[in-house]
């Protein structure tokens, strides 16, 4: 990230139909910013779909975007949160050597569980704010973590 470069939540309402998710994301790869997390899902009972996409940016470049985003047809709202909600999720795969009750422990201090053992592995699956997700997949190395595997964020304003 540069100087003035943010880390930013924008989330568009667009209308669930074939290349929205393309022209939306050459929108930001042709401005030369990365999407750093991309979660895209149908809104219950319509027929239009919400992505949630952080990305970092100055406050102008992101204006922008929005602009832009506004632009296309498909594209309903959009929001460049503030104030809101956020959460992202991760599985984690763990040898089934591994202390079970810790992982558990540690697991709920990050909204999770332990959510699948198997005969050689065991899975942990953590919701919470994205920095507390770092944090705990720092904490977890201690218990050789064979696989990660991290969900993009999602978020709604307050």
């Amino acid at each position: 990230m540069t100087e003035n470069s943010e880390r930013r939540v924008v989330s568009v309402i667009v209308i669930n139909e074939a290349s929205v998710l393309s022209r939306i994301t050459n929108l930001f790869s042709g401005r030369g910013y990365n999407i750093t997390s991309l979660t895209v899902a149908p809104i219950p009972d319509t027929r239009y779909s919400r992505l949630t996409i952080v990305t970092a940016g100055s406050v102008r470049v992101i204006e922008q975007i929005t602009k832009q985003l506004h632009k296309l047809i498909p594209v309903l709202k959009v929001y460049e949160h503030a104030d809101i909600v956020e959460k992202e999720m991760a599985l984690v795969k763990f040898p089934i050597t591994e202390n079970i009750t810790d992982i558990g422990t540690l697991c709920q201090a990050y909204n999770g569980k332990i959510v699948n053992v198997g005969d050689n592995v065991v899975i942990a699956m953590v919701a919470d704010e994205p920095h507390r997700i770092d944090n705990f997949l720092s904490i977890i190395k201690r218990y050789n973590p064979k696989e990660i595997v991290r969900g993009g964020a999602v978020a709604l304003e307050r």
